[in-house]
């Protein structure tokens, strides 16, 4: 049994919104490798593993250091399969390969670039001094469910989204809510394996600043994430 938790990084070759974007250079380096060094960097982990069905994201995950002993199946790399089914498939994969038991997992969005090294340490602390099953991450959300997101019902009226019962005048008066980033997602090992959901009983959360919170979805969100990132290499 392994003392230290597994890391996976999911990076399938097939992306749409931005074509080959885990390994398209952004500020002079492949997206993935952002991710690969954060994870080595902190500490935390024995193996840093993979999880592709391309062999270039395969081979530029092997130059920064990443473990890539698989390629993904064909059904689990389609742009219908469940994202935690791609992890239990490597959590799984990983123990057999390695011939240990993880008692934990932390998952890393190739396509979150920004988070830092600490975001990774804090989340894991924070996991662990809890009572948590599994911790998501997520920002502050820039719009309220309360009190400016909207929603058009099945008869064609426009409603907020979520209503409380005494009207919210001030945005800063409504529930803190939060929009999740996909940049980390740490879960026990029976937590994973028992369930097909993020969100369980006991469910923790890290939250971090915008300005490190950013997916890389589209050309825009690359485009925008590069002016950040060449924007703190001239400091």
């Amino acid at each position: 049994m392994s003392d230290k938790p597994l890391c996976t990084i999911c990076a399938r070759g097939g992306s749409k919104g931005v074509k080959n974007k885990n390994i398209r250079p952004i500020a002079g380096k492949p997206m993935i490798g952002y991710t690969i060094e954060q994870a080595r960097q902190s500490g935390l982990f024995d193996h840093v593993v993979v999880s592709t069905d391309s062999d270039a994201i395969a081979e530029t995950a092997e130059e920064y250091g990443a473990e890539v002993f698989f390629r993904r199946s064909e059904e689990l790399s389609s742009d219908t399969a469940g994202k935690l089914d791609v992890i239990k498939d490597a959590f799984l994969r990983s123990e057999e390969y390695y011939g240990t038991r993880f008692e934990a997992i932390v998952d890393l969005d190739a396509t979150s670039p920004l988070r830092d090294t600490k975001d990774i340490l804090e989340a894991w602390r924070i996991f662990t001094e809890g009572d948590f099953e599994n911790l998501i991450t997520a920002m502050p959300s820039r719009r309220s469910p309360y009190f400016n997101l909207i929603e058009v019902t099945p008869d064609g009226n426009v409603t907020l989204s979520k209503k409380l019962e005494k009207q919210i005048v001030r945005r800063q008066d409504a529930p803190k809510t939060y929009d999740m980033n996909a940049s980390i997602y740490i879960w026990k090992r029976r937590a994973l394996l028992q369930n097909d959901s993020l969100f369980l009983p006991k469910t923790g959360l890290y939250v971090m600043p915008e300005e490190r919170s950013i997916d890389i979805d589209s050309e825009l969100d690359f485009e925008f994430v590069e002016f950040l990132m060449r924007k703190k290499n001239a400091r």
